[in-house]
């Protein structure tokens, strides 16, 4: 099993109960684990290069997907218009798109260098907040697909969510000194981020697509 991962903050959490339940599960010796951007996943995913992964949440009715997702309510402090030429950012699939149905003009940036963008001062407009003010719902990036082992990607999930999020200080250091912040910085960021998809998430994920669909 091949799993790919968005290689963000945002997903810290996830990589490090994944890597956890690889080593005490059966699948250990089977299992290869593939870390990058949300456009280059999506993009593995349909080549079948991995067997499941989080992609961008536009690309998720093209196969079966787990009830894990990467959800933020109001805002996501990661996903940014910002003042400039309108530009794609090209890691991203659903936060352009997403731009373009929100009517926004400028740049969009997303990811880790967004988060460090706003944490240094930086001026935007947040994603996700701005969809809340539209529909009063929290809007749904990515969600975890697959095209295989569907009874190992429902355990990951069955377990994930049961657990508590623990990030052990020294990962938290690495995380952190790796992108220029602080460790109270990335936990802080983390408050914001949910993984279940629950009913309000599937009905703006619903509501996002049909947008999509008739968006030109």
């Amino acid at each position: 099993m091949i799993f790919g991962s968005i290689s963000y903050l945002n997903l810290l959490p996830f990589q490090i109960f994944l890597k956890r339940y690889i080593k005490y599960s059966s699948i250990k010796m089977a299992f290869n684990y593939r870390r990058d951007v949300p456009s280059k996943i999506n993009f593995a995913l349909k080549r079948r290069k991995i067997n499941a992964g989080f992609i961008s949440s536009i690309e998720s009715p093209k196969y079966r997907c787990s009830n894990l997702g990467i959800i933020a309510n109001r805002a996501v402090y990661s996903v940014f218009v910002i003042n400039g030429n309108n530009k794609i950012d090209k890691e991203s699939a659903s936060s352009n798109l997403l731009a373009s149905i929100l009517n926004l003009e400028g740049e969009v940036i997303i990811g880790d260098k967004a988060l460090k963008y706003y944490l240094d001062g930086g001026k935007g407009i947040d994603l996700a907040t701005e969809w809340y003010k539209k529909t009063s719902l929290p809007f749904v990036f990515a969600r975890l697909c697959y095209n295989c082992h569907s009874k190992n990607i429902k355990n990951i999930e069955r377990i994930f969510l049961k657990q508590p999020i623990k990030i052990p200080q020294y990962i938290l250091k690495k995380e952190a000194k790796k992108r220029g912040i602080t460790p109270k910085e990335l936990l802080w960021y983390l408050k914001f981020i949910k993984y279940k998809i629950d009913y309000k998430s599937t009905k703006s994920l619903k509501l996002f697509l049909k947008k999509a669909k008739n968006h030109k």
